[in-house]
């Protein structure tokens, strides 16, 4: 009986140490990521709107055709970037994915509770490395920390109805990702 008791033990032990491995491995082997898949199609520090996802198509799995998507592949090795998104008329969200695929960090309009989710994403280092300003309370900035300098940021507004589409791709062809202190520039390609 302790015979069993030990190997079924064992066995556990070995299976959640296999599981855990995996789980850790796993993603940074993957070479056909969220990054790697939108590499071509989304240059660095740009919005990138996505077109609408067809099942012959669709740039990202499990893309929802009642959204617009839009992404910003960014690079933090220049600096602090700032994201300025439009809201759009029914609801707007954007979610925060390191390099390997890791969520960090999502806000939709109603958290932001303004027109307009303007926001500061940055590294801990580039964090620590900014001024106090006493005039500049947290209120007024919201600041993101990225845990990598590398990552993919997902725009995505909802139509409601067929017809609201075009407002929802407006919201993402209006908003902007760029390295503080640059030109912010989007992209079109829907």
């Amino acid at each position: 009986m302790i015979r069993w008791l030990l190997l079924l033990c064992g066995g556990a032990l070995l299976g959640g140490v296999v599981h855990l491995a995996t789980i850790i491995i796993l993603p940074r082997t993957a070479t056909q990521d969220a990054y790697a898949r939108l590499a071509p199609v989304a240059p660095v520090n740009t919005v990138t709107a996505l077109p609408l996802p067809k099942p012959e198509n669709a740039v990202m799995p499990y893309m929802d055709p009642a959204f617009a998507s839009g992404v910003c592949r960014y690079d933090l090795a220049q600096g602090p970037l700032k994201l300025t998104v439009p809201v759009s008329i029914a609801y707007t969200s954007i979610s925060f994915y390191t390099r390997y695929d890791v969520a960090y960090y999502a806000i939709n309009d109603r958290a932001a509770g303004r027109r307009v989710i303007e926001l500061d994403l940055m590294t801990p280092e580039q964090h620590s490395q900014m001024p106090d300003d006493e005039e500049v309370t947290a209120a007024d900035r919201l600041i993101v920390e990225s845990p990598t300098t590398t990552g993919v940021i997902a725009i995505r507004a909802l139509a409601p109805e067929p017809g609201l589409m075009p407002m929802a791709q407006g919201a993402i062809a209006n908003a902007r990702c760029a390295v503080q202190g640059t030109q912010p520039t989007a992209g079109g390609g829907r």
